[in-house]
């Protein structure tokens, strides 16, 4: 039999450190989905497909799962249409043990957009054209796998907003395989998607020879994401090197 690839070994380990009947303190937290559970067979076909060849310039590191992407899909900002018409991945999603009403999880039949994925993968198919060349160079994934909703309308509850103890329990798993995947991949820049992932990825990597920086988030919560989000983005890529002068380069043809 073929060896399993280390990343795919890596996201199950974290996968099995969360379990269903774990407790929380946080009051006001009323469910938990745990995509890489219920949607394991998508995550494991992104992670077989483009998670395992080694030496990349770039890991792009979102916080953890949103209602419409990859709570749907398994995969990391997983706007249904990007992963099944540009990754070319589709497959049977399970369920969570317990859904919210307002949040229900169809699968690829969800008929919904996640609007933060059209904008991280529609930028990444411009400035790439195919999943092969970004995947070549890059990586996607979300820090924690878990999705928190609020007990009281089924908002996100983002991992920073949970009470210390609760942390204390979610984030050390997150933290190591994140320190594992981005060793295994040879990864040079570990790039934050928003504050919350760049500070983990600072305290993951301090001292270590991994670079680290951060992005504007996509998520159109974010005043500053609805206008020219890729270059905002691309300019403060360009201000850390990670990628050279590509994007300068993209910006001259794109003014021509």
């Amino acid at each position: 039999m073929p060896e399993t690839p280390r990343t795919l070994e890596i996201a199950r380990t974290l996968a099995s450190s969360f379990h269903d009947d774990q407790s929380y303190a946080t009051e006001k937290l009323g469910w938990v989905y745990n995509p890489l559970d219920y949607a394991w067979p998508a995550c494991a076909r992104y992670i077989e497909t483009y998670g395992t060849r080694v030496g990349r310039r770039a890991l792009f590191l979102g916080m953890n799962p949103g209602p419409w992407g990859m709570a749907q899909t398994g995969l990391p900002f997983g706007d249904v249409v990007a992963v099944r018409d540009w990754m070319g991945i589709e497959e049977e999603i399970g369920h969570p043990t317990e859904i919210a009403p307002k949040r229900p999880v169809k699968g690829f039949d969800i008929g919904r957009r996640e609007v933060s994925g059209t904008r991280l993968w529609g930028w990444a198919e411009a400035r790439w054209e195919t999943a092969d060349a970004f995947f070549n160079e890059c990586f996607v994934w979300n820090y924690c796998p878990l999705m928190f909703l609020e007990r009281e309308n089924a908002r996100n509850l983002t991992p920073d907003k949970l009470l210390k103890v609760d942390r204390d329990w979610v984030l050390p798993p997150c933290d190591e395989a994140l320190e594992q995947l981005v060793d295994e991949l040879e990864i040079e820049w570990v790039i934050g998607v928003g504050r919350f992932a760049k500070s983990r990825a600072d305290k993951v990597f301090a001292g270590t020879r991994v670079k680290t920086g951060q992005i504007l988030h996509p998520s159109p919560a974010s005043p500053a994401a609805n206008k020219n989000w890729s270059g905002k983005i691309e300019a403060q890529l360009d201000e850390l090197g990670v990628f050279g002068d590509r994007f300068a380069k993209n910006k001259e043809s794109d003014d021509a």
